[in-house]
């Protein structure tokens, strides 16, 4: 059975205490992790990675990043962030990035109480927790301390972490391993993957003197020396990689333009824009939010495949991620009422059967509920039960769009619409209609279903418009829900005295205003999924309003975000493609715009590559 959460050999840890102080993680009779405490890890990992004075050398928009080979309570991530706060107070661009690998990982009620035990910590340590992801198996991005702080967080085997994980380390914390007891994780295989995500000046420390790890260090390319260890400890390891003196890495200078001014876009805006990059956000539209992400609600939703397979995973991550992302503007644009998916059929009440029988995610992700507890969460009696994802709930998209796209390293050019896109002079000339033309070093299309025209290739791209129209149901003419309902439609809380239903998916329409007939559809499967929801009869669809809004989506209804190739795979220089969201767009944005920050700024990718593999522009090409 495959399951999304650590499966049996990679159980969440076990939290070992001796004297009221946290002392070990073990699973079975494998010892993984010891946090030997606050003192010992500033003087092994701090002291001799150099980090005070590495810090302060970091430039204003450059980043610096640590990696580490087992999180366990993660006391040595918070010893680093406090550190960084203290040799670069706020208000600055610069970033330290945190990559690290934990298979035995902790549950939140673990880790908090663990680190309870060092309270000089506890501002960080109290952020730590309230982000902690769910414990699926994966890759975890935490944007931490404003964006100023974001980590890595891998919940799996090492190997495979290092395989598939991109960066490049200034320094190492070798972390979480003895050995004698652990000889798997130290094979040269995995040194050479160290090294791999190396460079020269690239430093690290360790607990351990042992012989055969020093050795190992340093055939594959460290320079290692034994140094004096902490308290009874006599002798501990650090080197560097090679010979350079490199603290941090410089973050690229210039300005990125943005084609689109919905979701996707403005989260990519205020997303470059925190990390120090000057943005140019240009639109055909009268203001942000006007197209595809202008309807009053949207669900924050996905439906998560039976099988835990990439395409899962990837979804999976990107539900969790925009959960913790919206946080900060809850009561604003975001309000987490929760979601209820119900099995609306025979056929999807046997999809989640069997999703249930072969999955077992974390409850603070989602539970399976019956009627009864379903009807509960709703407010209103519901006939089946479903699955409830309790941190996810409705937006006002162009509410949002507005908001994200108003910083002052966001420029916005609305009623700007583009009439061709062409590199020149090492740059990106943008003209529009009007003869307007504006320069930047790097371009992200991210125009929904109008991105292929603006793509500077002859090759059709496998884009597709899906017309999808809302209706907007009166308070008083209907007992709306207290949480979100998925079925074949969708139905939101109330909001300014009306709820949003639909949508419709027309693929073959292309009527750009409200139909009869659409409000029919709407009115006449939300009956027939939540015969609870009409006080006495339905409407006149004529008495309703409504929206009609043209969604982007793929052939294999995956979003795409990434370096725009063209047909031979050749990179086409500085332009990128954000585009295919479909209907999960307020799910897909939040993830994908942190990736393609990481990509244009340089920076470690918050993605694995399998998962980056399922996003390539170069799919979108028929042949």
């Amino acid at each position: 059975m495959l399951s999304p959460c650590l499966p049996p050999a990679m159980e969440p840890a076990e939290l070992v205490w001796r004297d009221g102080v946290p002392e070990s993680t073990r699973f079975g009779d494998v010892y993984f992790s010891r946090d030997n405490g606050l003192a010992e890890t500033r003087y092994v990992f701090i002291g001799h990675n150099e980090l005070p004075d590495r810090f302060r050398q970091v430039p204003e928009t450059g980043h610096f990043v640590i990696a580490e080979t087992g999180f366990g309570t993660g006391l040595n991530f918070l010893a680093a962030w406090a550190e960084w706060s203290k040799q670069r107070p706020a208000p600055d661009n610069a970033i330290l990035h945190f990559v690290s690998v934990e298979r035995f990982p902790l549950r939140r009620q673990d880790l908090e109480k663990a680190l309870s035990y060092w309270p000089e910590l506890q501002p960080q340590a109290a952020e730590l927790i309230e982000s902690y992801p769910p414990l699926i198996k994966g890759t975890h991005r935490l944007v931490l301390a404003g964006g100023r702080v974001r980590l890595t967080l891998y919940f799996g085997d090492i190997l495979d972490a290092w395989k598939d994980l991109t960066f490049t380390a200034d320094a190492w914390f070798l972390d979480g391993f003895a050995p004698s007891l652990n000889p798997g994780m130290w094979l040269d295989d995995a040194i050479s993957l160290i090294t791999g995500h190396s460079k020269p000046g690239t430093t690290l420390a360790t607990f351990t003197a042992v012989g055969r790890v020093r050795r190992s260090l340093a055939d594959a390319g460290f320079e290692i020396a034994k140094v004096p260890g902490f308290g009874r400890k006599r002798e501990m390891l650090a080197g560097v990689y090679a010979s350079g003196k490199v603290s941090g890495q410089p973050q690229r200078a210039g300005i990125v333009a943005i084609i689109g001014a919905g979701i996707a876009g403005t989260l990519l805006a205020r997303n470059l824009a925190d990390r120090g990059t000057r943005v140019l956000l240009l639109d055909q539209a009268p203001h942000a939010g006007s197209a595809a992400s202008g309807n009053p609600q949207g669900a924050l939703y996905v439906k998560l495949g039976v099988e835990y397979n990439t395409q899962t995973e990837l979804a999976a991550t990107a539900l969790s991620f925009s959960q913790r992302f919206y946080r900060p503007w809850q009561n604003q644009f975001w309000h987490p009422t929760g979601l209820l998916q119900l099995a609306t059929d025979d056929q999807e009440a046997s999809r989640q059967q069997r999703f249930c029988d072969r999955n077992d995610y974390p409850e603070e992700l989602l539970e399976s509920v019956d009627a009864t507890r379903a009807s509960e969460l709703a407010g209103i009696p519901v006939n089946t039960g479903g699955l409830w994802f309790p941190g996810s709930g409705w937006l006002e998209p162009a509410q949002a769009c507005q908001q994200l796209a108003e910083h002052p390293m966001i420029e916005t050019r609305f009623g700007y619409q583009v009439a061709s896109l062409l590199p020149c002079n090492n740059q990106w000339c943008i003209r529009s209609h009007s003869g307007e033309d504006c320069r930047a070093d790097a371009v992200i299309i991210a125009g929904g279903h109008d991105s292929a025209a603006l793509v500077p290739v002859a090759d059709e791209l496998r884009l597709k418009s899906i017309r999808g129209q809302i209706t907007e149901l009166p308070e008083s003419d209907f007992n709306l829900p207290e949480a979100v309902i998925c079925g074949t439609k969708y139905l939101n809380p109330v909001h300014g005295g009306s709820a949003v239903t639909g949508a419709t998916f027309d693929l073959k329409d292309n009527t750009p205003h409200p139909t009869l007939a659409g409000h029919q559809e709407n009115l006449e499967e939300l009956q027939r999924t939540l015969p609870s929801v009409s006080k006495g009869g339905l409407p006149d669809p004529d008495q309703l309003k409504g929206r009609v809004a043209f969604r982007c989506t793929t052939h294999d209804y995956l979003p795409v975000a990434g370096i725009m190739l063209d047909t031979e795979g050749n990179h086409l220089e500085d332009l990128y493609l954000l585009t295919g969201l479909g209907s999960k767009g307020l799910v897909w944005a939040p993830l994908l715009a942190e990736y393609l920050g990481d990509v244009i700024s340089g920076q470690p990718h918050c993605l694995p590559m399998p998962l980056k593999k399922r996003l390539e522009t170069r799919r979108l090409y028929r042949n």
